[in-house]
């Protein structure tokens, strides 16, 4: 895999197409998705003459979050890998938080784990009809510890209060309507013409006033990201570490339900 080429880069009309391309393990988090999209992320914001990032995908899925299995196949220990996913999770929500370029995150696929993490710290945020969105890590004995430093400020209360704690998968729709995406489209050519018509607009920006926009629509979430973070890698490393975890993860990969769970279905 370290020779593969998991993130497509392009640039049309001064924006910058960054893809992600691994379908077959629904774009997880793998190290070397996450060095390449740093990289990609790392150069759009070294050209000059890129004047905005829009972050898509290959395949069904958005982003399945970490990939655990990859890590492990590299002879990490499970404490390990979930430390390097939470330092991925970190770098890749800072580096879309600074950089002074307006992020689109154009989404039409599923979001789960992780993915969020990416969707949240984007600037502008499209769903196409076949995004769906569910926050299950509370039916694995986990939380969305680190995704919540960008999420919570988006997201309304009361959504964040259903959604993170039962797990439910919710629509395109009802992600636009408590802040979580910028627009829900009903098809794929909605969403070209939305993104051309953002993408537009940016365009007529000058880049000192899109820098100096962002720095206003970040600020709060940057102000102590590190801190918060750091508070939220310690507490996702020790959900990990717990029974309850390794009991609903073994669980999940057994298809069978944990034993906390008294649901009916």
């Amino acid at each position: 895999m370290a020779d593969d080429i998991l993130v497509r880069s392009e640039v049309d009309a001064a924006v910058a197409v960054i893809t992600l391309d691994s379908p077959g393990n629904r774009n997880a988090l793998s190290s070397v998705l996450v060095s390449q999209l740093r990289s990609a992320l790392a150069d759009a914001a070294a050209d000059e003459d890129i004047r905005a990032v829009v972050l898509t995908h290959t395949g069904g899925t958005f982003c399945a979050g970490g990939d655990l299995r990859e890590a492990l196949g590299r002879g990490l220990s499970p404490e390990e890998a979930t430390a390097e996913g939470a330092e991925a999770m970190i770098g890749l929500m800072s580096a879309m938080l600074e950089i002074t370029k307006p992020v689109i995150a154009v989404v039409n696929g599923h979001v789960r784990a992780g993915g969020f993490g990416l969707l949240g710290a984007a600037d502008i945020a499209l769903a196409g009809p076949a995004a769906t969105f569910a926050l299950t890590e509370s039916r694995l004995g986990l939380a969305p510890s680190m995704i919540s430093i960008v999420l919570l400020p988006k997201m309304t209360s009361r959504a964040a209060g259903r959604y993170f704690l039962t797990g439910e998968t919710f629509t395109p729709q009802q992600a636009e309507s408590f802040g979580l995406v910028s627009k829900a489209l009903g098809s794929t050519d909605e969403v070209s013409d939305e993104l051309h018509a953002i993408c537009e607009g940016i365009r007529k920006a000058s880049p000192q006033g899109l820098a100096a926009s962002k720095r206003l629509t970040t600020a709060a979430l940057l102000a102590d990201f590190r801190e918060s973070a750091s508070a939220r890698a310690s507490e996702s490393a020790a959900l990990f570490a717990s029974d309850e975890a390794r009991e609903g993860m073994t669980a999940f990969l057994t298809k069978r339900k944990a034993a906390w769970d008294a649901s009916s279905s």
